[in-house]
């Protein structure tokens, strides 16, 4: 069982700091890989919170692979999000305020897969238009950090 789930057991959904990572991956051109979240349905980022001990960098690499199937060579800090402008309630009901270091992967291989049971599909997009059904802390994480402007 992870951190934040142990954590909930004691604090219930009541809001909480979540540090976490979201990493972005480009294909040759230049569209950015989303999953399809299986809690909301809606699409999201690649990423999630930290474990007890990890560090960011830690935290990207697994996430990376946990959800994508993916490894990378390197990975640039892009961006370091927080504020109330990153508050997020899951379906669930649990609340975060998320500190977010969003990383760019250099270096990608492999061919993107689930690799897990948090999402549904996997997608490239192009963020030249709005994307239809994104996450709300996705898009607050790609229009703070400059990757999208509408």
């Amino acid at each position: 069982m992870g951190y934040i789930s142990e954590l909930r057991k004691l604090v219930g959904t009541r809001p909480v700091i979540m540090s976490g990572v979201a990493v972005l991956v480009f294909n040759d051109r230049g569209e950015l890989l989303l999953q399809r979240r299986a809690d909301s349905g809606d699409w999201g980022t690649i990423g999630g919170g930290m474990e007890l001990g990890e560090s960011f960098e830690e935290t990207a690499h697994r996430e990376l692979h946990e959800e994508s199937g993916l490894i990378c060579k390197e990975l640039i800090l892009k961006a370091v999000l927080s504020g109330k402008d990153m508050y997020y309630r899951y379906p669930n009901g649990d609340e975060v305020y998320n500190a977010i270091m969003l990383y760019e992967a250099i270096g990608v291989e492999g061919e993107p897969f689930l690799n897990d049971d948090e999402g549904l599909e996997l997608k490239f997009f192009s963020l030249t238009e709005p994307i239809d059904n994104m996450n709300h802390a996705s898009y607050m994480i790609l229009s703070k950090s400059g990757c999208i402007q509408w």
